[in-house]
């Protein structure tokens, strides 16, 4: 038998924003334990896209990572010798660590100057359903909509 689940640890709130979404954010975003530059790093974008979009900044933040965060997924499940993608509906939780995740990765995958400059496009194209990370989200969807016909052997 398994040992017990270990225990979610409390996050203190973003000093600035006053928001544990973005402590979660800076979390993910760090490297190396610099948390101090990756603060830096995600002020600066917000800063950035306050002034791209002429709205809050943290608001189009909430609307891009709503925009990225997945529904469905599809999960391998072997029945009978054979292998079936299986779509599965996501924990909250797993929902926006994934989606920040894959605002991170496509982020630094970006052809700008600075991280910030990178982070801040691509927070600007997914509160415009557009850009990498976004379209992530939808070919998730795709092949779960695609393997809808195998939803029979959940588990």
């Amino acid at each position: 038998m398994r040992k017990a689940r270990a225990k979610k640890r409390v996050l203190l709130p973003d000093p600035i924003y006053n928001d544990t979404l973005v402590t979660r954010f800076l979390n993910n975003l760090m490297y190396d334990g610099k948390k101090n530059t990756a603060s830096t790093i995600f002020h600066d974008a917000i800063g950035i896209v306050a002034q791209r979009t002429s709205e809050d900044g943290l608001e189009v933040f909430k609307k891009a990572l709503a925009n990225v965060t997945p529904q469905v997924e599809v999960r391998s499940r072997r029945v009978g010798g054979s292998t079936f993608q299986i779509p599965t509906e996501i924990r909250p939780d797993r929902k926006i660590s994934m989606a920040m995740k894959w605002l991170i990765s496509y982020s630094r995958k970006r052809n700008e100057k600075s991280m910030a400059q990178k982070l801040a496009g691509e927070i600007v194209a997914a509160a415009k359903e557009e850009g990498a990370s976004f379209k992530k989200k939808e070919d998730i969807h795709k092949m779960a909509e695609a393997n809808k016909a195998f939803s029979h052997f959940r588990f």
